[in-house]
């Protein structure tokens, strides 16, 4: 008779390593949420005027457009794209928004509908040029940036529109539940809408499998060039409806609005955890990189930090978030 025994299993195979935990941690949430919380504080040590209640309510509002703009860029970049004329487009939506209301004289609710659907309709084209003409994302929104940032620009030849009703411009100040305003509920409503998408709904699912392989999507049955196309008109869109936003917290309309900010929005998508490879990607890890991106800018202003020093500051950051993407995926 033969007795087998089986070895117990070992401390090395029961425990994961330091490595293993740490690459654990750094694939989800986690990570940046312990970077949010460490870069809270110590701004709370910098400076006592951090944390309190009238600098947070204004880290919120003043990360709503990011917030709105990040979503989309989310669902880009899940997919494998990138998107750098979301400033641009945002620029040419204010300004519709403004020359229908002011110049033409059109009900401002309609020149808002307007506003939103000259950013889908700069959406729907950069998607057909990706999908129809096999440009690269790349190429086809760096061209987008400069014609809507053009137009921008040609529709009131560089000058600004200022003055909307009080109603409008109460919509980003005047607060409700004590510390929410309209616009500011306006973003949380999308972010967990986008969340829900993305975790629940097949369409959200289809958007992980075109970055992961377009080619296995398409044999999948997935209609790869429609979702695609799709998901530029959703950023958009979105970007349509942050220039509204934008318009109402400063009482104006400027063509040079929202410069630059494609790469705030890119590192916020990326610190959060989504990988510029595509097929990665959270709207819970956008949020917290939308709040560190707006958390560290509101601590250097209060540092009275050069707005110079600034932008060096957001460049390591992004350097740092596109090499931590690099790394995991290394050792994936």
């Amino acid at each position: 008779m033969s007795i087998t025994t089986s070895a117990a299993p070992t401390a090395a195979t029961d425990i994961p390593s330091w490595k293993t935990r740490l690459r654990a941690l750094g694939s989800g949430t986690g990570g940046p949420l312990i970077g949010l919380l460490v870069l809270g504080l110590a701004l709370f040590i910098a400076t006592p005027y951090f944390l309190t209640v009238n600098n947070l309510l204004n880290i919120l509002d003043q990360v709503t457009i990011l917030g709105i703009l990040a979503l989309g860029m989310t669902f880009v970049i899940v997919t494998g794209g990138i998107d750098l004329s979301v400033g641009a487009v945002l620029a040419l939506s204010i300004m519709v928004l403004g020359y229908t209301s002011h110049n033409l004289g059109m009900p401002l609710p309609l020149s808002i509908l307007l506003a939103v659907l000259a950013g889908g309709l700069c959406g729907l084209l950069t998607g057909l040029g990706i999908t129809l003409t096999k440009l690269p994302p790349f190429i086809a929104t760096l061209a987008m940036l400069s014609i809507a940032r053009g137009t921008a620009n040609v529709i009131t030849d560089g000058q600004q529109i200022v003055g909307y009703p009080d109603w409008f411009d109460a919509l980003s100040t005047e607060r409700y539940f004590g510390f929410l305003t309209v616009t500011a509920i306006v973003l949380v409503m999308l972010l967990v809408a986008g969340a829900a998408f993305m975790r629940y709904r097949p369409g959200g699912r289809s958007l992980y499998a075109i970055g992961g392989s377009p080619e296995v999507a398409r044999l999948a049955g997935i209609g790869v060039k429609k979702t695609t196309a799709g998901v530029y008109v959703v950023m958009g869109l979105l970007a349509g409806l942050a220039g509204v936003v934008l318009a109402a917290r400063l009482d104006s309309s400027q063509p040079s609005a929202a410069s630059g900010i494609e790469l705030d929005t890119i590192a916020a998508v990326v610190i959060g955890g989504a990988s510029l490879a595509g097929g990665v990607g959270r709207i819970t890890g956008t949020i917290v990189g939308v709040l560190i991106i707006g958390v560290l800018r509101n601590g250097l202003n209060l540092l009275s930090v050069s707005p110079f020093v600034q932008q060096i500051v957001i460049g390591v950051v992004i350097a740092l978030a596109v090499m931590v993407d690099v790394l995991r995926r290394r050792d994936a």
